[in-house]
């Protein structure tokens, strides 16, 4: 089966995994790489790594492409667009699709289908919700914690969210924890996009480690809220971000107080058990580390503990698992693929 593919927001970072990663999926077809910015321009000028992968093709305007697809075609709609204006996007091709009776799955991974409703995206975005008549019909989850996709699309959770959750809900299942999660995540710069700002300033980042909206960041309620949806279980989350001095990755380390003595081979055990079925999860018997997951869609957990105090690392590549290769693996349960397609390439080493 070929699913044409569409990407909207597609010059950006995440926009750029997912050009390289749909490129090599035997699956899913580029129809069209949206981009306002960068309309009529070639995809290797902005990204000279994907010369050989997209050849001549070249960024397009919002509309310009749909009428190029067959009437009842599948389609693929990956949003890379922005918090606050991916919405819009996705409704205009939706409803154009609807138009030409198309097929249709999204996977967003901006933020603004990640809440049950608008109300609470208005409240941690600052902005109105473009189309909250839309947001019924998605559901946000890590694809580890969610085995059947209830809707028809999904709101991808954010990067930081996605290595917390794989951290923090295994353990919030097994019932044994006592109290608060405390989280403690560093980010690489390409988590803050391609628009150069004064945290990403290579001059500001190198050599250099800060922590930024300690206590106060818009990912809590995210964390919180899919630890409740996955496991029922009700924690506040105490999360300080940090800004890390590398290019691509996240690593999380979860501290909580257990109600009970254990071992750190037997919560071990846990995890590997609740993640048996889970192909880009691997615990690890050390500790997680960022090589070995950069540019890849795993996920390192590394689970230890003391007495009555477990401690969870997590590391995970920032856009690939935390963002195109999650909405890949999503997309592949939408449309009932092997969830494992297109996302199995190994990633270069001493990146």
């Amino acid at each position: 089966m070929t699913i044409n593919t569409v990407i909207l927001g597609a010059s950006g970072y995440v926009g750029g995994e997912l050009l390289r990663l749909v490129s090599a999926h035997p699956e899913l077809e580029l129809a069209a790489a949206v981009s306002r910015s960068q309309s009529g321009s070639s995809i290797a000028g902005t990204f000279p790594h994907l010369a050989a992968a997209c050849g001549e093709t070249v960024f397009v305007a919002p509309d310009s492409w749909i009428d190029r697809l067959d009437r009842g075609d599948k389609l693929a709609i990956f949003s890379a667009a922005p918090h606050g204006s991916s919405a819009e996007a996705v409704q205009r091709v939706l409803e154009s699709g609807d138009a030409r009776s198309l097929e249709m799955h999204v996977v967003d991974s901006s933020a603004d289908f990640r809440y049950a409703g608008a109300e609470q995206f208005e409240r941690h975005y600052a902005t109105p919700h473009a189309a909250p008549e839309l947001m019924k019909q998605f559901f946000c989850a890590v694809p580890e914690h969610e085995k059947a996709p209830p809707a028809a699309h999904v709101g991808h959770p954010g990067c930081f969210a996605t290595a917390a959750l794989l951290a923090a809900v295994p353990l919030a299942a097994a019932r044994c924890v006592a109290g608060d999660l405390f989280i403690s995540g560093i980010t690489g710069s390409t988590g803050s996009g391609r628009k150069p700002g004064t945290g990403t300033h290579h001059p500001e980042r190198h050599s250099n480690l800060y922590a930024y909206k300690p206590l106060a960041h818009r990912h809590v309620p995210e964390i919180r809220g899919l630890i409740e949806k996955a496991t029922g279980a009700r924690h506040a989350v105490n999360f300080v971000p940090h800004s890390g001095p590398f290019s691509r990755g996240i690593y999380i380390t979860l501290q909580a107080k257990l109600d009970q003595v254990v071992t750190a081979e037997s919560l071990r055990q846990k995890f590997r058990d609740f993640y048996a079925e889970a192909p880009f999860v691997r615990v690890v018997d050390s500790v997680p580390r960022l090589k070995n997951v950069v540019a890849s869609n795993f996920a390192e957990l590394g689970v230890h503990a003391e007495a009555d105090t477990a401690v969870i690392a997590c590391a995970i590549d920032n856009l690939v698992k935390g963002a195109a290769g999650g909405a890949i693996q999503w997309m592949n349960r939408l449309w009932s693929l092997p969830e494992q397609s297109g996302l199995l390439d190994s990633p270069p080493a001493w990146t």
